[in-house]
């Protein structure tokens, strides 16, 4: 029966490996139909003169259930190559991420990176996910528009690209995968292909280069192609595909390098596509891409043409409205020569972008606190709503042809998002808070669409407000001190008010804050009259606190009208200077509030005799004072350097903070020692060594001590156990009382005290103390007359047990010790003469906890003396 068996399975693999040279390509796509039916297709590349025919397929649908699919079509390709597509429909019960797989067994033969290929499956899986909740719609894999039937040669550039077009307009990234194979798993030894230099798929073109195959054969690969909707996974497919390699001296034809294209919606795309062969063989050029499945007309077609040496096509598309998406579109041209032995090919990607028109005829005006925007419809009816951006100065912003939106590098900052291809107009208010004057405001304005595709950005326009309130342009500090501090204030006349509606006479109400964002403002004094524009501000804490103001413009109150505030006012404050001092560094901070543009900011150092003098300056509210001495202090004082961006004003605004000291202290701990630990198992004792910081890091220099950390478990916490109060002293002995598994970590010190953190933790375990004898006699002449283990340590307890040649349980304990005398276990008659078996459970610390090692072997006994006779 066993020989017939193998008979069997003998003639099975004969049997398959005639049916087996079949599968040489394919992949799974399907197409959303309603709700949660799909269609999905199976492509499959076959060696039409293999016996193996495919008229259906079974498919695992991710679900827990299958299903057989019909061919619905078999075309012949070159090169005894046959492309089979099967379809089928199948509706899923509810939402998930199902993983659709198909496996065939008629895999080819001689497959060089698949060990014994003729036996394993081919298989094939796309990951479909089901789930409306995310926002993201329904989705369509991309189509796989390039046929994977081209030849490579050795010592030759391999280019194959599946020119994968998604429908969607979702971002395509690619990558390379391990071949599928037994249970739709990865094949278990499988490798890439060898090459000279590399192999490699282009995560964005999806271009698979061999540069270069080495050796003559049949391999496989496969490309996992993802499908990305707003930064976010949402499926992907598979293509297993095979590449002969030959060995021949035809060189592929070239492609002329065609450049990146972007477009405005409504131009039109012309460029040649010229290819020519060194051989001067015929080739013929050809097209795939995504704007072929356009069907509207807009490209004219690029038929399949033919030349010899060389051959050229233009290539036009009409593009307009329709053709606006976030992502390039991808046209692949492919040249194949005519070599009547292998026929060899070149591939050139062109990158192509259309782009929305700018929004046109932007408008706005300026009012006293807020600013109104209009602009013409945006003329491609796909544009769902419109992206505000704004800008405090003009920048003169003039995008590439390929430059789409408001890029970051202009500083604009988008403030609001209008939904609705009508919605024209905008207010911008500051949100409510009113814009601040003394700026002028620029603005841009894109359309944008449902995949996130912006228009190109429209004309930057910019304005002022109108000017009707006072603008600050002063909240110096006068006098550093807690309680007679002072400070100065001034600020713009108000003009450009509506003098009809506020015909005067006019005052300023000023008040003031604790802190620089004004939020408690209080009254403090009233200058009458338009033209006194001074206040001084005096018995200030100003070295503690900083200060905010606002100036209110009224027109006063008369017998005809109420007092009226006109406009919204500003809020400014003085600088306020922070220090942070560090190891011989001080770290200033400038903090304020302010409604213009400070550009730099000017330190001042007070000398000995009381005088302070400018020692740098920085464009940066952030300033840092190196190379000091620790321990002496230091005070400065900074001025502030700034403007508005409007005319008719006092230009510079200069400010100075109030005066401030720090002291440098070193607050940087050490870098941490690097730590080594050895176990010496015969001296039950833990070596440690380590590195002083000040010899291998050049951020510090004052090391004095080292704090050694101890735990003798992995999960427990480390716990100082020793100081060492010398920088010189890098070894330590450490003996263990309950085991010699140990982990341990050590921290350096240095003079400020501060504290490193922990070296790497470094552990070691237990070493094996627990051995026994193999002979002893206990014959009572006080010479080996007990079986006991050699010294040992670390050992909790043991379970043994100690049976003669029969299998008989003799002597049994639990003590470490074990102290047998050679008797019975049921009394003090001794055993007989001969070799007893042993077993031992010996629980010992280590560094898990306690385990249990088991130890057996075979004890000789002779000599033995009876108590009493048998």
């Amino acid at each position: 029966m066993r020989k017939l068996f193998f008979i069997l399975i003998f003639l099975f693999n004969i049997i398959l490996q005639s049916f087996a040279t079949h599968n040489r390509a394919g992949e799974i796509t399907y197409r959303h139909i309603s709700e949660l039916t799909y269609e999905i297709t199976i492509v499959t590349y076959c060696y039409t003169i293999s016996a193996a025919d495919r008229g259906s397929l079974e498919i695992d649908w991710g679900d827990n259930t299958s299903s057989v699919i019909y061919r619905v079509e078999k075309v012949s390709l070159p090169d005894n190559y046959v492309k089979n597509t099967y379809v089928g429909l199948h509706t899923y019960s509810g939402t998930g991420i199902f993983q659709i797989v198909m496996i065939d067994f008629n895999r080819n033969q001689g497959v060089v990176n698949i060990p014994g290929s003729v036996n394993v499956p081919f298989a094939l899986r796309t990951i479909l996910q089901i789930n409306p909740m995310q926002g993201f719609g329904v989705n369509n894999t991309p189509i796989l528009l390039n046929e994977p039937i081209d030849k490579a040669a050795t010592n030759e550039i391999f280019i194959h690209n599946p020119s994968a077009y998604d429908p969607d307009g979702d971002s395509l990234s690619y990558e390379l995968t391990t071949c599928l194979g037994a249970n739709g798993e990865e094949i278990e030894n499988y490798s890439l292909p060898e090459t000279s230099n590399s192999f490699y798929v282009d995560e964005i073109t999806g271009d698979l280069i061999w540069d270069t195959p080495t050796e003559t054969g049949i391999y496989n690969v496969a490309i996992l192609i993802k499908e990305w909707r707003f930064g976010i996974p949402i499926g992907s497919i598979v293509r297993d595909m095979q590449i002969e390699v030959y060995e021949t001296k035809n060189n592929p034809p070239e492609i002329r390098d065609i450049k990146e294209i972007c477009v405005k919606a409504g131009d039109l795309i012309k460029f040649e596509v010229f290819a020519k062969d060194i051989d001067n063989q015929s080739i013929t050029l050809s097209a795939t891409g995504g704007v072929f499945q356009l069907n509207d007309g807009s490209v004219e077609y690029f038929e399949e043409i033919q030349g010899i040496t060389e051959v050229s096509d233009t290539f036009r598309w009409f593009t307009n409205c329709e053709h606006v998406r976030s992502n390039f579109y991808q046209v692949t041209f492919k040249a194949t020569d005519n070599d009547p032995g292998i026929k060899l090919s070149d591939i050139e990607n062109v990158m192509i972008k259309v782009i929305a028109p700018a929004p046109k005829n932007l408008i706005i005006e300026g009012k006293n606190n807020s600013i109104e925007i209009e602009w013409d419809k945006s003329i491609c009816d796909k544009a769902i709503g419109y992206k505000i951006y704004r800008r405090y100065g003009f920048y003169g912003f003039v995008g590439d042809i390929c430059e789409n939106g408001v890029p970051e590098y202009t500083d604009y900052e988008l403030i609001k998002t209008v939904n609705g291809l009508e919605n024209t107009d905008f207010i911008d208010n500051n949100d409510g808070n009113g814009l601040i004057q003394g700026y002028l405001y620029c603005y841009m304005i894109t359309a944008f669409f449902q995949d996130a595709a912006e228009s190109y950005a429209s004309e930057e326009i910019c304005t002022e407000l109108v000017r009707g309130i006072p603008l600050i342009t002063n909240v110096s500090v006068r006098n550093t001190s807690k309680i007679r501090g002072s400070i100065y204030m001034a600020w713009s006349k108000s003009k450009e008010f509506d003098t009809i509606q506020y015909p005067g006479p006019y005052d300023y109400v000023i008040k003031r804050s604790e802190g620089i964002w004004g939020g408690n403002l209080q009254e403090i004094a009233i200058n009458d009259g338009i033209n006194d524009t001074i206040f001084i501000d005096t018995m200030l804490n100003t070295k503690d606190y900083p200060y905010s103001y606002s100036i209110e413009f009224y027109n006063k109150k008369t017998n005809e009208r109420p007092r009226t505030l006109i406009g919204i006012p500003q809020i400014a404050s003085s600088v306020y200077l922070k220090i942070n001092s560090r190891d011989n560094e001080n770290w200033l901070k400038m903090e304020k509030n302010v409604p213009w543009l400070n550009e730099k900011y000017f330190v001042y150092m007070e000398k000995e005799n009381g005088d302070f003098d400018s020692i740098s300056f920085t464009d940066s509210i952030i300033f840092v004072d190196k190379n000091l001495p620790n321990g002496k202090e230091f005070c400065y004082k900074v001025k502030s350097f700034g403007h508005y961006q409007i005319e008719n004003i006092i230009d510079p605004i200069e400010n100075f903070s109030q005066i401030n000291c720090g002291t440098p202290i070193d607050t940087f701990p050490p870098c941490p020692p690097e730590l080594e630990v050895y176990s010496f198992c015969d001296t039950l004792y833990n070596f440690l060594n380590w590195t002083n910081p000040n010899e291998i890091c050049d951020s510090t220099d004052d090391v004095i001590s080292y704090n050694i950390y101890y735990s003798n478990s992995l999960d427990e916490d480390l716990e100082l156990f020793y100081s060492i109060n010398n920088e010189k002293i890098l070894e330590f002995e450490h003996f263990p009382e309950l085991t010699l598994a140990a982990c341990y970590a050590i921290t350096a010190v240095d003079s400020f005290q501060n504290e490193s953190a922990f070296s790497v933790k470094t552990c070691v375990d237990s070493c094996i103390y627990y051995k026994l004898p193999n002979v002893f006699s206990p014959n009572d002449d006080g010479i080996n007359d007990l079986f006991i283990p050699y010294p040992f340590k670390f050992v909790e307890k043991i379970e043994m047990k100690i049976f003669n040649r029969w299998g008989k349980l003799v002597f049994k304990t639990d003590d470490p010790e074990i102290l047998w005398k050679g008797n019975y276990l049921d009394g003090d008659n001794k055993v007989p003469d001969g070799v007893y078996y042993y077993i031992c459970d010996v629980y010992e610390r280590r560094l898990t906890g306690i385990e249990v090692r088991a130890v057996s072997g075979f004890l000789h006994l002779f000599g033995a003396k009876n108590k009493y006779k048998n």
